[in-house]
């Protein structure tokens, strides 16, 4: 099975998924979002994957570009989806995805349902 870990080194909990994967010696690709990020369509993917009812359920709302962009009062998805696109810092982490699920790892254990 193929496995891609959305990482970010600075996050200690993506540091925690990392590890947590390599102790269960699980084969994955990382993929550093905030160098490359996602397009629309890899997004809109990906929280079909995590079977989230809105973009919104995979957004940081604490960082300061989710009030400087005033995202807690727009409802569209599209407008959601490219806000992260556009400030990758705004996508959750870490997410491990797998070829027909996804998970955050928010706590970390989320991510052994997909090992």
């Amino acid at each position: 099975m193929s496995l891609i870990l959305y990482h970010n080194p600075r996050c200690s909990k993506s540091r925690a998924a990392l590890a947590l994967l390599e102790e269960k010696q699980a084969k994955f690709e990382l993929f550093l979002y905030l160098e490359t990020p996602p397009n629309t369509d890899e997004l809109a993917k990906l929280i079909k994957l995590l079977d989230l009812s809105s973009a919104r359920d995979m957004m940081r709302k604490g960082e300061a570009a989710y009030k400087e962009l005033g995202l807690a009062d727009i409802d569209c998805e599209a407008s959601l989806i490219a806000a992260m696109c556009e400030h990758p810092k705004l996508i959750e982490r870490p997410i491990l995805i797998a070829q027909n699920a996804a998970a955050i790892g928010r706590p970390t254990d989320n991510l052994l349902t997909l090992l």
